[in-house]
């Protein structure tokens, strides 16, 4: 969006965690790439003031988006297991705002806008409350969690740019991640990549 100030900007990392990256419950293929290139994304925005969120599934056992319950996914990121917490070579600063989401066990939480933060809000008013108004998307998984938070926040009016060089897919069905790319693109979403973050080319 030409003409926004970084400072009104989040950076939001959707559930890289250890059950999504190679070795995990729901490994996402080459999950564990997105690790370096989101590192730099943070370097890059805290030095420009940038809010940094990042969501976390938080399951409990028993919810009906595990498969024993009828629904589609193995067991993953079950609360307070190695699984669900952060890949730990994710470098969150310490003021980053954590979003909890899939916790309820009637809901999926594919959209980090289904969380809450540590005091209990929605993101859509966590960032309002922060006067940002550009949220910039990257993490696990492409057609999935990326593309639902991706889709809500155009929903919740932000200008939302997709860091195409911090995402992967599972691509279950092949082609899903392509058209999770085209629906978001199609919503309005905009792209960057590393090395135009910072300008006005796309975003």
């Amino acid at each position: 969006m030409h003409g926004t100030s970084m400072n009104r900007t989040a950076l939001l990392i959707i559930d890289v965690q250890n059950d999504f990256c190679p070795g995990g419950a729901l490994a996402v293929p080459d999950g564990d790439r997105v690790v370096p290139v989101l590192n730099r994304y943070v370097e890059k925005t805290l030095a420009a003031g940038v809010t940094v969120c990042a969501s976390r599934d938080w399951h409990p056992p028993d919810t009906r988006h595990f498969a024993d319950r009828g629904g589609p996914w193995p067991p993953h990121c079950v609360q307070g297991t190695p699984g669900a917490a952060f890949h730990p070579g994710l470098a969150l600063p310490a003021g980053a705002v954590i979003v909890t989401k899939g916790d309820n066990p009637r809901d999926h939480g594919y959209s980090a806008f289904d969380g809450t933060t540590g005091d209990g809000r929605g993101l859509a008013d966590a960032l309002r409350a922060a006067a940002v108004d550009r949220v910039l998307v990257g993490g696990l998984a492409t057609d999935y969690c990326v593309l639902n938070s991706a889709l809500d926040a155009r929903k919740h009016g932000f200008d939302t740019v997709l860091l195409l060089d911090a995402i992967r897919g599972l691509d279950l069905r092949e082609g899903d991640v392509a058209r999770a790319l085209d629906r978001m693109l199609r919503a309005g979403v905009g792209t960057a990549t590393l090395e135009t973050v910072g300008t006005d080319e796309k975003a």
